[in-house]
């Protein structure tokens, strides 16, 4: 989407054809009236001269006439359903006895509807029903509430009047900042398309994703999932930074997609090499499977329940060299962990557990003191069975494939207090029933490559859910990707795909290239997976961020002020803070948020909790603070914790 003013044509001009010179499909443009509308009209024209024969997109809100305007000018326009015919939303609740008091008041849809439909079918012009989350209309938020039934509702009485007339140029979107909200509306959509024998096309995107590596996961996560399902047709990434930047993630999520259709000769050999499974998942009620925690043992030395968390586990892949007396420190840090004097322990974002292939030299006594502080503080330590073996560990948790540990019975080597165990996918039903007998502390899934991941996964979360196994399930993602953006997409698309559907209390990341050739820090790996948590909406670490991408509406430097914002907010756990360009963007889409900074005149914005307007007119250079100041006064506020100084080494105090 553009973000230009669209007034301007010449800027408008040049930013669409670097979009188009990327790859762009298409570009949209923002119409806020006849001043746009006349714009739109020279902006085609001036690109068509140029040689660039792109299609535009018109994104209207509010206006129907000048929608019938810009038609005469771009290819496609977008609608919203929410704010088309009913205009501002006023958040009145209207009181409808029966479904055919609410069915009987779509008589003003119809009459604003109608003249386009017929401008669109006169014109061959291509239609986006594009329904948001966060602006359903106050009579269909009465109605059904603000949820994705009330997104498909709403979206399907304005098909039904652009079929009444006989046109069928239109594609849908069922957009939302919530990825797990924005996937049941398009499964539910695609649901009613079938059972009423439809098959319009299916425009993905999660609205108001952000920036950078979040911004990239939430989009994976919800996009990535649909497009697992086999729905979609086109897709948007939007992110808060300069529409040439959404070409990458989205050509990348298409082209991973591609590579898992059954078309794909490769994909459809890992398909069809998974056992035979029923799905039975539920897409119009989403239940996470909560896996049951290890408990503590009084009589052992360490804490055992902490090793997972309740609300979703992250482990971190360590090797031994990170233990020598001048790393351990920065891998106490890169792990999350607080330090006083040298000691680590817990804090609300560290690693729950780590995993090493191999232990330090049992002669390295500095080396393996690091590793027992770490035990001490309540991080579970996951080793292979084969490596406990030869050298056993106190408190250590036994890691051994589940065909080895049946064949063993579970027992585990000297030293070790919990078992978990690895499963591939290629288990037999039988096997993997036997958890209930070993009662691991955890389930590795580390599908076979020769597997699909997403398949064998359903069919292992199958198995447990028919045979009521509770074994906390960590999903093992292996990689040589190099590029930071590229890994966020992968496992927002691979892994939260399944999270989403509520497969899965964790996840494990794990580097396959040499220990001298890692892309990424143990700290990047541990903020990546608490990403992919906090995307999936199960462990909050950080604040939540809902920032528009920006258009020719926006009122304010959308990316810097975001920045500012994130600076000084950013360490709140819990606390979800919108970004707004403009009101078009403002209250309704913050449906997920606590706090609202919203764009309303030139200069000017207004803060809001929940959906009220608690100041108004600030001026820009005021607004961050006075954002801090309402997160204090509603006692969602913590000061952000000091750096710890640097000690050195001879302070720290020896065990």
């Amino acid at each position: 989407m553009a973000t230009t003013n669209t007034a301007d044509v010449e800027q408008t001009i040049e930013q669409v054809m670097r979009c188009a010179d990327k790859g762009f499909d298409l570009v949209r443009i923002t119409v806020q009236g006849r001043r746009e509308a006349n714009a739109a009209k020279a902006i085609r024209e001036g690109l068509f001269k140029k040689g660039y024969d792109i299609p535009l997109c018109a994104d209207m809100h509010f206006q129907p006439k000048v929608a019938i305007m810009v038609a005469e000018a771009v290819e496609k326009i977008r609608i919203n359903p929410g704010n088309f015919a009913d205009g501002t939303k006023d958040f009145e609740e209207y009181v409808y006895e029966n479904e055919a008091e609410y069915v009987k008041e779509r008589g003003y849809l119809t009459e604003a509807m109608i003249p386009l439909v017929e401008k669109c079918k006169e014109l061959n012009r291509c239609m986006r029903i594009g329904t948001n989350h966060g602006s359903l209309s106050s009579r269909v938020l009465s109605y059904y509430g603000d949820t994705p039934r009330g997104m498909v509702e709403s979206a399907i009485e304005f098909a039904d009047i652009c079929r009444s007339q006989d046109f069928h140029n239109f594609v849908f979107s069922m957009k939302a900042s919530n990825p797990l909200v924005m996937v049941q509306s398009y499964r539910l959509l695609a649901a009613e398309m079938y059972r009423l024998g439809w098959d319009y096309p299916l425009h993905l995107g999660v609205t108001e994703a952000g920036e950078g590596e979040d911004g990239r996961m939430k989009s994976a996560i919800g996009i990535g999932t649909l497009l697992a399902d086999g729905l979609g047709d086109t897709v948007r990434v939007s992110l808060t930074e300069d529409p040439e930047f959404e070409y990458e993630p989205c050509s990348h999520l298409a082209d991973m997609a591609a590579k898992r259709l059954v078309t794909n000769e490769d994909a459809k050999k890992r398909q069809d090499a998974v056992k035979e499974y029923t799905d039975t998942r539920d897409i119009t009620n989403i239940k996470r499977r909560v896996g049951t925690l290890p408990e503590n043992v009084e009589e052992e030395s360490v804490d055992a329940s902490q090793f997972l968390n309740r609300d979703g586990s992250v482990f971190s892949v360590v090797i031994p060299e990170m233990f020598k007396p001048g790393n351990v420190q920065y891998l106490y840090k890169d792990l999350g962990c607080k330090t006083a004097v040298g000691m680590p322990f817990k804090d609300i974002a560290t690693s729950d557990s780590i995993f090493m292939r191999s232990l330090p030299d049992a002669k390295d006594e500095d080396s393996m003191l690091g590793l027992k502080r770490l035990m001490e503080s309540n991080v579970g330590v996951l080793v292979p069975t084969e490596v406990l073996e030869k050298q056993p560990l106190q408190n250590a948790v036994a890691v051994m494939d589940l065909k080895d540990a049946i064949e063993k019975d579970g027992k585990l080597p000297e030293g070790a207090i919990r078992l978990a165990v690895t499963i591939h996918g290629d288990e037999t039903e039988e096997e993997i029933q036997q958890l209930s007998n070993l009662k691991p502390m955890t389930a590795l899934l580390q599908i076979s490559p020769e597997l699909s991941n997403l398949h064998a996964s359903r069919r292992v979360f199958e198995i447990l859910k028919s045979n009521e196994i509770e074994t906390p399930v960590i999903h093992v993602f292996q990689t040589d990707i190099t590029d930071s953006s590229d890994l966020a997409l992968q496992i927002g698309t691979k892994i939260g795909a399944l999270i989403n559907d509520g497969y899965g209390d964790g996840v494990l990341v794990e580097q396959t290239v040499g220990p001298d050739t890692m892309p990424f820090s143990v700290d990047f790996l541990r903020q990546t997976s608490f990403s992919l948590l906090q995307g999936c909406r199960m462990r909050n670490t950080k604040t939540e961020f809902v920032s528009c991408p920006s258009c020719g509406r926006t009122l304010f430097d959308l990316q810097e002020t975001t920045a500012k914002i994130q600076d000084a907010t950013g360490h709140l756990p819990g606390v979800t803070v919108a970004v707004m360009g403009c009101i078009v963007n403002g209250p309704g889409e913050m449906a997920d948020a606590d706090f609202g900074y919203v764009g309303t005149i030139p200069g000017k914005v207004d803060l809001y909790y929940g959906k009220e307007v608690i100041k108004k007119n600030i001026p820009n250079d005021e607004a961050v603070g006075e954002l801090i100041g309402l997160i204090k006064d509603y006692d969602m506020w913590q000061d952000k914790p000091e750096e710890e100084e640097e000690q050195k080494e001879e302070e720290i105090a020896v065990a």
